[in-house]
């Protein structure tokens, strides 16, 4: 950080999207329905490292079938290959390539990305009894280090914990956290007990920060909720919005300040984070209760703290985010295996016409060094 004073500056499934979502909005305000886009055409094969790709193990939905899911989840068997997750009357037939990594890897090869880190979806393991939680957690991480172990050069993934108990967090992080697959830490942009920035969460920003693991952001329940029931708001505006949020949360509180060498890693494309960058740093400056908490300006935070993935729907809107935050601070993301993530991951990249080197930063270059890949 810069020491400078502040300045203005799919397959088809059994029911629509929208019959599922409709059912499960309030809970699971973030949830997506499965593509089948990732296949549908051929791609030039590039070097790339999505950093935005969920993964439910097979163990982890039998466990919920078995024993119960999480707030108002819950998962049946519907064969040997068929699994189907269930909230609030919603149901949803799972695509095979949530769990089967083996067929995933066809897909990968169509849309042009060689490596995936891997990351759970709604429902996440802080959302449970804290025992269960750490059982949850240690399902979906014991998972991503057998996949990693199984194709060494194409899964990793980021651990998920129990935060609602955070003796339990540091206890899984450390059991896991050294592990070579492991590359980050997966947590959702909100807490139901408060935001990022409470000081509940500085032990393992702190020992995160200590291992070298940055920390991928995802929005679960999101701001608003009430409002966003219709037209897939939850998800369309929800989501960006949570993460601006929480972004800002983190940098006002002086939370970024306190773990300096701590990197966060923003999901579609920053949210409405950097779009408000200007707006924000204008707070900050003119607003007296923004004065004590930060030691930099808002847009040093946003350039130097955190990475952003790829996905903003926009070709132009990438662009912008490219001049906006640098080359060197984006990654490709997929939202694998949602309708909500571009098809061809790699492809609005590709459209910037960058130079071979800045092009090969975003695809692969800037993921391999924050996660030492």
């Amino acid at each position: 950080m810069r020491y400078r004073p502040a300045t203005t500056q799919g397959k088809p499934h059994p029911l629509t999207r929208r019959s599922f979502m409709g059912a499960v909005a309030a809970s699971a305000a973030t949830w997506m329905a499965p593509r089948a886009a990732l296949h549908a055409a051929a791609a030039p094969r590039a070097r790339a490292i999505d950093v935005h790709a969920h993964f439910y193990p097979e163990s982890y939905l039998r466990s919920f079938a078995e024993k119960g899911g999480a707030q108002n989840f819950s998962a049946e068997v519907n064969g040997p290959n068929a699994f189907t997750l269930i909230s609030n009357g919603g149901r949803l037939q799972l695509d095979e390539t949530f769990w089967n990594l083996d067929k995933r890897l066809a897909r990968l090869e169509a849309s042009g990305i060689t490596t995936q880190i891997l990351s759970l979806s709604q429902p996440m393991t802080h959302l449970v009894a804290p025992e269960r939680g750490a059982e949850l957690a240690r399902l979906f991480n014991d998972a991503v280090i057998e996949a990693h172990k199984r194709y060494p050069t194409t899964y990793y993934g980021c651990a998920t914990l129990p935060l609602q108990a955070m003796p339990l967090a540091l206890k899984e992080l450390e059991r896991i956290g050294g592990e070579q697959a492991i590359k980050g830490i997966y947590l959702p942009t909100s807490l139901p007990w408060g935001e990022l920035s409470d000081a509940s969460m500085h032990p393992l920003y702190e020992r995160c920060q200590e291992m070298r693991l940055p920390i991928l952001l995802h929005p679960l329940t999101v701001i608003g909720v009430e409002r966003l029931r219709a037209f897939y708001f939850a998800n369309l505006l929800g989501n960006p919005y949570d993460t601006g949020v929480a972004a800002s949360y983190l940098c006002f509180s002086g939370t970024m300040d306190k773990f300096p060498k701590l990197s966060f890693v923003l999901p579609h494309g920053g949210g409405t984070f950097p779009f408000l960058a200007g707006r924000l740093a204008h707070g900050q400056e003119v607003r007296a209760e923004n004065k004590s908490q930060m030691k930099y300006p808002l847009r040093d935070y946003l350039k130097e703290r955190f990475y952003y993935d790829s996905i903003t729907h926009s070709s132009q809107i990438l662009g912008f985010l490219i001049k906006e935050v640098g080359v060197e601070r984006i990654m490709v993301g997929s939202d694998y295996t949602f309708d909500m993530g571009p098809a061809m991951p790699t492809q609005a990249v590709l459209e910037q016409k960058l130079s071979a080197a800045d092009e090969n930063k975003i695809l692969y270059g800037n993921a391999a060094k924050l996660l030492r890949i």
